[in-house]
This record gives C-alpha cells, structure tokens and sequence, in this order.
C-alpha cells in the first residue's frame, strides 16, 4: 500500500507514536502506534497503560475542540502482521450516505482510496495534522 502521508506525525512519547493515516486519504484519521512490538493492550506496562489513556483522551479532546470532529470509531485488532495501534477513525458529514455502522469503514476507506486522492485532501490532512500537533504540543512526554 503507497504511503501518501509518510511525515505526517502528531506526537512521539516515551511510548507510542500518533500520525495520520499513511495510505488513507481521510482527514483527522489518526494512529496511536505502541514504540514496543507488543500485539495487545493486554501487555502494556502500568506505564504504557496510564500514558496510553491520557494520549488518547487529550487526542480526542483536540479532535472535538480543534476539528470539530464529533463522532469518531476506535479500532485495534490483535491479529495484524503489524505491532499494537489503535485506529482512531473520524466521522466527517461526508460519510453518512454510507451509514453508522461498523460494515461503512470498509466502503468509506475505499471510497476514499479511489475519490480523495488529491491536492485539495491533502492539504486538509496536513492542516489537520499541523492543528493537532499544536494541539498536543503540551502533552506531557
């Protein structure tokens, strides 16, 4: 899979790493990926765990404050050839034709894949990104 957004990164902890979607051209569609090859939540270290939570509530603070993102989707399967991360997914008011249900990603991310892929979406990734990065500049690391 090409990576449109291989610079794209939000914040790097002690931790994990948060950057926009590589392959993806959705605005705001963000992934928190663990720096240890660990493959579930259930490894992390009490450490992990408390900066795990704390990044994923300042983050989706910053997307409903900055980005006015209201609705969003986590994701994290354990059976990915990839280390842990979790897929934090925006709902954008483009996406209703497609419906709220789980079965809608899919078609969204293709959808995306095939129309999206252009100058005018990345620039809205990147000033996506740009915002949050801002945003949790403040993060403690």
């Amino acid at each position: 899979m090409k990576k449109l957004f291989p610079n794209e990164t939000i914040v790097i902890t002690n931790n994990f790493d948060v950057h926009q979607d590589w392959a993806v051209p959705i605005p705001a569609f963000f992934i928190i990926a663990a720096k240890r090859k660990i493959r579930s939540i259930s490894e992390f270290t009490p450490e992990e765990a408390e900066e795990f939570i704390n990044l994923i509530i300042k983050l989706r603070k910053g997307m409903e404050e900055i980005l006015n993102i209201k609705d969003v989707y986590f994701f994290q399967n354990e059976d990915t050839e990839s280390n842990f991360h979790l897929w934090i997914f925006p709902r954008h008011e483009w996406m209703e034709n497609f419906g709220r249900k789980i079965q809608s990603v899919r078609p969204i991310m293709e959808y995306a894949q095939e129309n999206m892929a252009n100058e005018e979406i990345f620039q809205e990734v990147k000033a996506s990104v740009s915002k949050m990065k801002e945003y949790m500049g403040g993060f403690v690391k």
